[in-house]
């Protein structure tokens, strides 16, 4: 009998042991109060989430980093518990775009370990030049479960030999030269990321929010990102093919305008086939003229001049994918001296 007493005092004392393993804290860092069980912080109302399964995620920051490519997926992952610190290349404060002022929490040689490296884009110029951040990024690429690029921080990651043999997207203006920057590097337009297991990368801007929900739901399910898309009130289409790259503005040959020039839009609208941009010129120079020194900046960017008449120019060129674009610059006078409508539209040929 008091063998079975003993016994019984055993199994009984046992689950409290077994539930006190299971520690459960809220996912801000300001609220530090623990729980034996799941459910919401009773200051915040967050899901609380199981302290020891935190993900540790490291952001890299540098001058003339783009805010929203850090804060957003910063926010994302933070709703999900991650522990989420800041890493530069020094310990000073930093200054993303439009002047805000960040002061990282660590320098690259104190850095802890992560789970997740986060690669933002912007001003990314002194990272691509500075060998020991870029040897950084490599190390604790490789160290890291999974690494994620924003925006041009696809630049960040090819020039750290990341994505040789990959897919990879960066943002729409950008495209063109990261399929130039290796050939084994394989672009995709039409989509707002790119993932091949352990990288990420995602297009411009707001896209690094939906580059961050695809990694959440990787690791916890699609029910939790949907969750975390709707607590930060994001409208996310996972299923969706929208992609700013994919549109046909991406086409639309540049031109420089020569001094004493000034350029009204009146009109820019289209879709992933055709393009139209309108509006009001006023140029020191006959339409003609203008036309012209057009011709000559568009065929120098690769375009081949195709037909040219009274007040119409036309061009042809392939993209990277083999899909031939027909671009049409044309100036009509208006109704003052050296003002003309010009339209330019750019279309797929079929």
């Amino acid at each position: 009998m008091r063998a079975v007493v003993l016994a019984l005092c055993v199994i009984l004392s046992a689950g409290p042991l077994a539930a006190a393993d299971h520690v459960y804290v809220c996912p801000m860092e300001e609220h530090p109060q623990e729980f034996d069980h799941p459910g919401k912080c009773p200051l915040c109302g967050m899901e609380l989430v199981e302290k020891a399964a935190r993900l540790n995620v490291a952001v890299l920051l540098f001058d003339g980093a783009e805010i929203i490519d850090y804060a957003g997926p910063y926010e994302v992952l933070g709703q999900v518990g991650a522990r989420v610190f800041t890493v530069a290349p020094t310990a000073e404060p930093i200054k993303s775009v439009f002047g805000l002022a960040v002061k990282p929490d660590f320098d690259f040689e104190h850095a802890p370990p992560a789970d997740v490296l986060l690669v933002p884009g912007g001003g990314i110029r002194p990272i691509l030049d500075d060998p020991k951040a870029i040897e950084w990024v490599r190390q604790r690429a490789g160290a890291s479960r999974y690494v994620l690029s924003v925006c041009n921080g696809a630049f960040i990651l090819a020039k750290a030999g990341l994505l040789e043999g990959l897919s990879a997207t960066t943002t729409a203006s950008n495209l063109d030269r990261l399929a130039a920057t290796s050939p084994r590097i394989r672009v995709i337009r039409d989509k707002r990321f790119a993932d091949n297991g352990k990288i990420i990368t995602s297009a411009g801007l707001s896209a690094g929010i939906d580059g961050a929900l695809h990694l959440v739901e990787r690791i916890y399910g699609r029910v939790r990102a949907e969750d975390v898309a709707r607590d930060i009130e994001y409208h996310w289409q996972p299923e969706s093919n929208w992609a700013r790259g994919a549109l046909a503005d991406a086409m639309m040959p540049d031109v420089q305008l020569p001094d004493g020039a000034s350029w009204r839009k009146l009109v820019n609208t289209g879709d992933t086939d055709r393009w139209e941009v309108r509006g009001e010129l006023k140029v020191p120079m006959q339409s003609e003229e203008f036309l012209d020194l057009s011709a000559r900046q568009i065929t120098a960017s690769g375009w081949t001049l195709q037909r040219s008449r009274k007040r119409q120019r036309t061009f042809v060129k392939k993209d990277s994918a083999g899909q031939t674009w027909r671009a049409t610059f044309s100036a009509a006078p208006a109704n003052q001296q050296q003002i003309f409508v010009e339209t330019m539209t750019v279309e797929k040929t079929h």
